[in-house]
């Protein structure tokens, strides 16, 4: 998703909002003076906002400022990652080997560093017995306890009991 800049002598405006090398903002000023300083310094003069008023423009390496604005959007991409949300569903009456591989399975996902809901349904008339589904819950926490933790308590969505469980 590189952005494609005006550098140098492709900068068709008359006057600029001009951000010098160190970051502080020079005022507005005409881009052939612009050019020459950025000249003047051996760097060069890049069109950074050219939808603003006036447009803003930088004094800057290019291939540096380049290699910033990859590593800034690797990191953002990064970050939007982590929202990343995984479910997985129990029932109250979870036989003990299917709530482990429900653990196993919630373990991968936070190693992964996603988010997951813990959704346990309750049939017919075992909604009204939601202790039992509150220990099931409970019983998956401890199995991920040591790669997440809860995201405050678990909520009743309908006949559900929902959950969610972030990394460390």
């Amino acid at each position: 998703m590189a952005k494609n800049y005006y550098v140098n002598e492709r900068i068709r405006v008359l006057e600029v909002r001009l951000i010098d090398d160190q970051g502080e903002q020079l005022g507005i000023v005409k881009t052939f003076d612009a050019l020459a300083r950025a000249r003047e310094k051996g760097l060069d003069l890049i069109l950074i906002s050219p939808g603003a008023t006036p447009p803003v423009a930088k004094i800057s390496d290019f291939g540096k400022f380049k290699y910033q604005q990859t590593k800034h959007e690797k990191e953002a991409r990064k970050s939007q990652r982590a929202s990343v949300l995984k479910e997985i569903k129990l029932s109250a009456k979870i036989g003990e080997h299917d709530l482990m591989v429900r653990v196993d399975h919630a373990n991968e996902f936070l190693k992964k560093k996603y988010k997951i809901k813990v959704s346990l349904f309750f049939k017919g008339r075992e909604v009204t017995h939601k202790e039992i589904g509150e220990r099931v819950i409970q019983r998956l926490i401890d199995g991920v306890a040591d790669l997440g933790m809860p995201e405050g308590i678990a909520k009743m969505e309908g006949r559900n009991l929902v959950l969610i469980v972030v990394p460390k």
